[in-house]
């Protein structure tokens, strides 16, 4: 009778010390998309509940405006380029004439003067192509990881106007993580550990996870005033679909 106290005793205690708390599922990484540039809407490629593979495209602007700029930049480089050549001849042939005692210091001067301007303006030339090149990039919008469409928010022919405050017109969640989040109390927090894993309940599911945050300052307190503090658990859901705000539950392991 004795050893069964025991037994049951001990299961009593492992119970006590393990704990289940509520949590509210949240998505690992949420972005809101948007274009660096303004622009009309010409396609949007997705839509709400799609899988999309970093690097997709999801939506593109009219281009025709960036890509006449982008040419026009290029043959301002050429141009630039064929005139900075001319005037690095130039100033060869003069600084032989000039080494011949031929011509005078000022012409040389001269010369040195022409090439140090073509340069830069083939500098300027180039800059100007690689940015209307960025922004004719700019105008398609990709994918920033694997990911799970959220929200569209943007149809063909709406304007887009680029600004301090872009204009959302997609949203992405990362693929396969969720994070389970949940609020304790200081006594819980302490027994707990950073990398440390534990179990993430939806409904009849089961996942283990890993604890990626313990919170520093209270997020809220309970109906005595105690202050809770946040706990996150990051986990894969496979082929499950789950929510955000969908409710869960943690098993805190015991100490």
């Amino acid at each position: 009778m004795k050893r069964w106290f025991l037994i049951a005793t001990s299961l009593a205690a492992a119970t006590a010390q393990a704990a289940e708390v509520p949590a509210i599922l949240q998505w690992s990484q949420r972005v809101e998309l948007s274009t660096p540039v303004s622009g009309v809407v010409q396609a949007v490629n997705v839509a709400p509940g799609g899988h999309v593979r970093k690097g997709q495209v999801l939506l593109q602007l009219d281009d025709h405006i960036y890509a006449a700029r982008a040419e026009e930049a290029a043959a301002a480089v050429a141009r630039q380029r064929d005139e900075a050549a001319e005037a690095q001849r130039d100033l060869k042939r003069v600084q032989e004439l000039y080494d011949r005692g031929v011509i005078s210091t000022s012409e040389l001067d001269l010369a040195r003067l022409r090439q140090t301007t073509a340069s830069g303006r083939l500098g300027e030339a180039r800059a100007r192509y690689k940015q209307e090149t960025r922004n004719r990039a700019d105008s398609v919008l990709r994918a920033p990881f694997d990911a799970l469409v959220v929200a569209r928010l943007a149809e063909p022919g709406q304007a887009v106007a680029a600004g301090l405050q872009p204009q959302a017109l997609l949203v992405v969640a990362k693929a396969g993580e969720m994070i389970a989040h949940a609020q304790v109390s200081e006594t819980q927090l302490n027994n707990l550990k950073v990398g440390e894993e534990v179990n993430v309940a939806v409904g009849q599911l089961n996942f283990r996870g890993k604890i990626t945050l313990l919170g520093l300052e209270p997020a809220a307190r309970d109906k005595d005033g105690t202050p809770l503090y946040a706990l996150e658990v990051l986990f894969a859901p496979g082929e499950n679909v789950l929510r955000a705000g969908g409710q869960a539950s943690l098993t805190l392991p015991g100490r």
